[in-house]
């Protein structure tokens, strides 16, 4: 038996497949959902509509992946951090952020440079794209 993929699942990934990152805007408040939601967490309209980020962010947060928190299929990614993302846009996140180390974190935080900018990238994963970050140098 096929899963069926619900409508706004399968809406945002098609459009990664078109190199274009979705998210949800509110047309009562105008806030952004990402990652994609019905409804807007600011103000609970359920009509929010297509919108595509610009991508631009800024990591507030960095946690080293352990063992039990790291995923064998990020090993591609190279050196990799998991962090708090805020979009331009407003909307916040963990996420997997590309380029960091441990000495990468450590010369963040001892200078004291969170938030510190960085962007969306379409990542393929085995069979899908997702969407991941990378630190701006």
């Amino acid at each position: 038996m096929a899963v069926k993929i619900e409508k706004i699942v399968e809406t945002f990934y098609e459009a990664l497949e078109e190199g274009k990152i979705l998210g949800r805007k509110c047309p009562e408040c105008g806030a952004v959902e990402f990652p994609p939601v019905y409804a807007c967490n600011s103000c609970g309209c359920l009509h929010t509509e297509w919108y595509e980020i610009s991508g631009k962010a800024k990591m507030h947060s960095i946690v080293m992946p352990a063992a039990l928190s790291s995923k064998p299929e990020y090993k591609a990614l190279g050196k990799y951090a998991y962090g708090e993302v805020e979009l331009e846009e407003g909307s916040r996140l963990n996420a997997v952020v590309r380029g960091i180390n441990k000495k990468k974190r450590k010369e963040l935080l001892e200078q004291d440079k969170l938030p510190v900018d960085c962007h969306a990238s379409i990542y393929q994963r085995d069979g899908y794209k997702t969407v991941v970050f990378d630190l701006d140098e």
